[in-house]
């Protein structure tokens, strides 16, 4: 809350960290989404079956798609 009784901004508190509403869109869907919700984003587009790093990026979004460029999984930050 802030000074006065008045509630903060929503906006903190309604920060995404994935998008299971881009499981089957095309990467540039699912990218433009992201983008959307987290301009600041570095989305990368990744084969499903690929190796990644695991260490924790928290500007990075990784969207893995299949061999007909559909998102195979939620996205996430990280």
């Amino acid at each position: 809350m802030e000074a006065g009784g008045v509630p903060a901004p929503a906006v903190a508190a309604a920060a995404k960290n994935s998008w299971p509403e881009v499981v089957g869109l095309s990467s540039e869907e699912a990218k433009k989404k992201i983008v959307e919700d987290k301009p600041e984003a570095n989305v990368q587009v990744v084969p499903a079956d690929s190796f990644v790093t695991m260490d924790y990026n928290t500007d990075r979004v990784r969207v893995f798609v299949d061999s007909t460029d559909k998102v195979t999984k939620a996205p996430r930050i990280g």
